[in-house]
């Protein structure tokens, strides 16, 4: 089957130049057009849609970057890079704020071009080529939204529904970032206390001294700083939901105090004589096992019982992956609606990759995650190279590697013993080098050829780096891969 051409517009007022730039990038498979003038380039753009933009910003008579947003607004989806040879900090900036794909110095032009071009038309075709999502989320409207489809969330959404109607404690459970103060805002939301306010406090993020304070309130002169008499949380909530996270964390000494309220309704602040009453629903949670917690006297029997009165246990997101796409088109909703952007859609590609991530941050990791799509992401479709998912990539390639006799998941002390192993059953290594070589080949391919992302992720320069790429003779290996 033939390969399919591609298209690229050179926007440049020296013509010497873009006879350069054609010898250069012109194949069988790539057709170069070329504009002197911007308003010229404009309109071959329109007529061509070209797969990729190159223009210098010195342009007549208007700039490359005019030029750059007039293609953007055609088809948010084009594919621009800069050039100049007086490019300033100020015109980079600007360049990648308006969606350039990279912007090239002309002296650096002989080194960078073809990796960069050829970066830039795998990611277009791949953007193009992509299969899309059609969402299928309707963002509920309040923030007290929880989204899943899982079997396990449907458990969980019944047991909000169970117990919203009564006053009974709540106790919810699960590991940190899975959205346990979703779900207690949640059983505020639908109980009838929800008229009133939801006050949440995390009981690890106070120092003890404070907490109590925090909790119950002061008054004025009760100790060093308290100037003036505060309500606490008790008192602010009253008639509403007191969250009280990370329960598991919260000092032995306050705990007798907590199931006074639980009992009797009552506490007084720091300080003070007078009692105060107060009608509050108690939902806690937290990431510890308390049942350890109790058998080793870190916290109360008597206050988890009264506690634990319903419990709710929240799975992690690595045990509902049928929720990871729901999950992502929401918080793409929540940023282009809190941000004023445009909604970005999900590649099929980036869904499957983020399926099989076993995010050990949970629900707060993949949402980190979107927001960090959406702002790096070049096109508007969300890429797996826009997805940093920690060490996964290398993990992969590590297992991939399994039937060569690499190993995955090595410790660094058994990655050590395993490459020099590797050097020992084969005397024509020579250790060193062969790593710096295999590192740079690989964090070549991993940015698709970006130099300068690779060069930062090997912690060297760019000129550093296209010395390496030159030593190791690596240049026909990555146009071939």
């Amino acid at each position: 089957m033939a390969e399919k051409s591609q298209t690229i517009l050179v926007v440049d007022p020296d013509t010497d130049f873009l006879d350069w730039v054609r010898k250069q990038l012109e194949t069988p498979q790539i057709r170069v057009v070329t504009a002197t003038a911007s308003d010229e380039a404009y309109r071959a753009f329109c007529q061509n849609t070209p797969d990729l933009l190159i223009t210098e910003t010195h342009m007549q008579p208007f700039s490359g970057l005019e030029l750059l947003v007039k293609a953007r607004q055609r088809d948010p989806d084009a594919m621009v890079i800069l050039t100049s040879a007086f490019g300033t900090t100020q015109t980079v900036i600007e360049s990648m704020k308006l969606g350039a794909f990279d912007f090239i110095r002309k002296e650096g032009l002989p080194f960078n071009l073809k990796h960069v071009v050829n970066a830039a038309l795998t990611e277009q075709e791949q953007m193009r080529s992509a299969v899309t999502f059609k969402p299928q989320l309707t963002v509920e409207q309040h923030q007290d939204s929880i989204v899943g489809q899982s079997a396990a969330m449907q458990q969980v959404f019944k047991m909000v529904g169970r117990v919203s109607h009564s006053d009974a404690p709540v106790m919810i459970t699960g590991e940190s970032g899975s959205g346990k103060e979703l779900v207690a805002r949640a059983i505020h939301h639908y109980s009838q206390r929800s008229h009133k306010d939801f006050i949440a406090i995390n009981c690890a993020a106070i120092p003890e001294q404070l907490l109590e304070s925090e909790l119950f309130g002061h008054e004025k002169g009760a100790f060093t700083g308290a100037v003036a008499q505060r309500a606490g949380r008790f008192e602010q909530s009253n008639g509403g939901t007191l969250f009280l996270d990370e329960i598991g964390d919260m000092p032995l000494a306050l705990q007798s105090k907590i199931l006074r309220v639980l009992q009797e309704g009552e506490y007084s602040r720091v300080g003070g004589n007078e009692t105060l009453r107060t009608d509050v629903r108690i939902v806690a949670a937290t990431n510890k096992n308390l049942e350890q917690e109790v058998s080793r006297k870190a916290f109360r029997e008597d206050l988890f019982y009264r506690l634990n009165v319903v419990r709710i246990q929240l799975p992690p997101l690595r045990q509902r992956v049928e929720d990871v796409r729901l999950l992502a088109e929401y918080f793409l909703e929540k940023v282009a609606t809190k941000k004023h952007l445009p909604r970005l859609r999900l590649s099929e590609e980036a869904v499957r990759l983020m399926e099989t991530y076993p995010w050990p941050g949970n629900v707060r990791e993949l949402e980190n995650t979107i927001q960090r799509a959406t702002v790096l992401a070049t096109s508007g479709v969300i890429l797996p190279k826009d997805l940093p998912l920690g060490n996964e990539a290398f993990q992969r390639d590590t297992e991939e590697d399994a039937e060569t006799g690499s190993p995955a998941n090595l410790t660094k002390e058994s990655a050590i013993e395993f490459l020099l192993q590797t050097a020992q059953a084969n005397p024509d290594i020579q250790l060193l080098p062969w790593l710096e070589r295999e590192f740079t080949l690989h964090a070549m391919k991993i940015t698709r050829g970006n130099q300068v992302r690779a060069a930062k992720l090997l912690g060297i320069t760019r000129a550093t780096l296209r010395k390496r790429i030159e030593i190791f003779g690596i240049t026909k290996e990555l146009s071939i891969s």
